[in-house]
Order: structure tokens, then sequence, then C-alpha cells
């Protein structure tokens, strides 16, 4: 079996001190989002008021997460009168294992892992980003502008990124392109690795580090409108059909009046001026309830995956 090569190895020629998790025993990103004047309105916070407790499947940088992510949180918070108590964890399956034990009241997770967890604890969709105009995304494979391959058949014998082992967009869409041609990540690659984050994933092949990844279309397309620099020196040689978008979900257990509360927000959030901006800088025209069915695509590549 050809090795799986860690991309910790990588992060320090790429993103130095981005990177939170060179020690292994320390679990939660060193961009500390625990602090009160990077998401709530003021450092000083009454006992008594009520936190919801939020964590983010890192399917960017930890860094990138916290730009990404904290204008949306301060909204939330000052509309519902809680305080963020934010939790990143480095791979999916953490994200899923605090949703199942009842830890967290929301998280923000990819499309793989809520048909993962759906399965084992009944989680719930509370909302879904509608982009481009559709509650669907795709994945991307890429490579570097600069390379030979050209379409995703060249990558034979290749170095591969991929995101997470729960990922669809980073993982099972490619491992079900392998499935249809009968081969596998070990045979039809020279060496695999897993990023834990699509934005490491593009700064690798950018840098010729590896020579192809596959990733989440909607990371690629947030970064091509505002940091094209970063996608500069990629190209897609393959897109995906539409998949479920990522969801946000909840536990089954959340309380009624907190999910109330939150629906309220998310789905009202297009409708003024301040929401709206926040929405644009994530290119998200709003959001609105979730269809379990639209993961139906990810379920079948799933089993027809697991059955081989």
């Amino acid at each position: 079996m050809k090795r799986l090569v860690n991309y910790i190895i990588f992060l320090g020629l790429l993103i130095g001190s981005c990177n939170p998790y060179s020690n292994s025993n320390q679990r939660s990103s060193l961009v500390d989002f625990s602090k009160l004047d990077s998401i709530n309105q003021s450092k000083a916070r009454i006992d008594t008021t009520p936190q919801l407790r939020v964590a983010v499947s890192a399917m960017i940088s930890p860094k990138e997460t916290f730009v990404y992510y904290q204008d949306l949180f301060r909204y939330i918070s000052e509309k519902i009168g809680y305080h963020i108590d934010f939790k990143q964890r480095k791979t999916y399956l953490e994200v899923n294992e605090l949703l199942r034990n009842g830890e967290i009241d929301v998280a923000f997770i990819c499309s793989g892992a809520y048909v993962e967890e759906k399965n084992i604890s009944g989680i719930e969709i509370l909302a879904v980003p509608i982009c481009k105009g559709e509650p669907f995304y795709q994945a991307y494979i890429i490579t570097n502008k600069h390379s030979s391959v050209q379409c995703f058949e060249d990558l034979r014998n290749k170095s591969f990124a991929f995101t997470d082992p729960l990922s669809n967009s980073g993982k099972l869409y490619a491992i079900n392109q392998l499935e249809k041609i009968n081969s596998n990540p070990d045979s039809y690659f020279s060496s695999t690795m897993y990023t834990y984050a699509h934005d490491v994933s593009m700064q690798l092949v950018s840098k010729k580090i590896v020579d192809g990844a596959t990733i989440d279309g909607l990371i690629f397309d947030y970064l091509q409108e505002f940091r094209p620099a970063q996608v500069a020196n990629l190209r897609i040689i393959k897109t995906s059909q539409k998949f479920g978008i990522p969801p946000i979900v909840t536990p089954s257990s959340i309380n009624p009046s907190l999910k109330t509360k939150l629906e309220n927000v998310f789905f009202s959030m297009h409708k003024d001026s301040i929401g709206q901006a926040i929405l644009s800088k994530l290119l998200i025209n709003e959001f609105q309830m979730g269809v379990d069915s639209n993961y139906n695509g990810i379920r079948k590549m799933k089993q027809s995956v697991d059955e081989e």
C-alpha cells in the first residue's frame, strides 16, 4: 500500500504560524475565538448571559475561518442576545462527535459529514445557504495550470491531496470517480495525503507540492472573487454534478426555543442592510430551510464506495 502522507509535513512551507495543529495535544485553534472582543460587543460578559455553542468544521484553515465567519457570528450574537462560545476542531469527525454528544448547539459542517452523522445521531438541518440562487454546490478537481495534467486521467501515478476522510467534495467524489474506472487511490496515485482544509489543498497544488487535489467549489469561487492571487496558478480539470450544499445543523436535542430564535435570524438575515452586507461578503444570497433529500446523491455515492 502506498504511504499516506500527512499534510503537516508541508505546512511549514506554506502557512507557518497559521497552522494550529502542530502540537497533537492542542485540539482547538490558536486563533482564539473565545476572546469576547473578537465576536461579541464587549470584553465584559455578564455570567448569566446565555452562550451559543458553535462549531465549524475546518473546511478552510483556522486563520481563514476566523476571517470568514467573525461578522456572521457577531451578527447572530447581537440578534439573539447570546455570547458565542466558538469551538473548532481539526477533523470533520471531531465536530460530528461534538454534535453527537450534545456539546454544541450549532455546527457548520460539510455535506459528507452531514450524511454520515444524520445516519448516526439524527442531527437536523437548521438552515442552508443559497449560493448562485440554489442550495447546491460542486466539487472541483484541480491541478497547477503550468502542469502537463489536462484531465483526471492524467493524474495517474501523480501525487494527490484529499481534504478530510468525511468530506464529500474533498474525498468522496474523487473516490467515486476512481471506482468508475475500477481503481482506488493506492493503485492510481503515486502518493496521497489529507490537508484538512480546502484552501491548504489549493496552496499545495499552486506550489506544485502535489499534482492534484479535490476541493469544495464554493471555497475556490470565494477565493477567486476576493483573493484571486491564491487561485491564479490553478486549473479546474473536472467539475462534479451538483450536490446538496454544506448545511448548518443542530443536534436533535437542541432547545426548541433556541432553534426558533436561530431560524428567525438566519431566514431574515437578507432582509436588513447589515445582514445583506455580511451575506454578500460570503457570496451567499440568503439562508433557507434545508431539504434532506438534496443529499441523496451523496448517499448514493457513499453506498457505492462503501460496497467496494
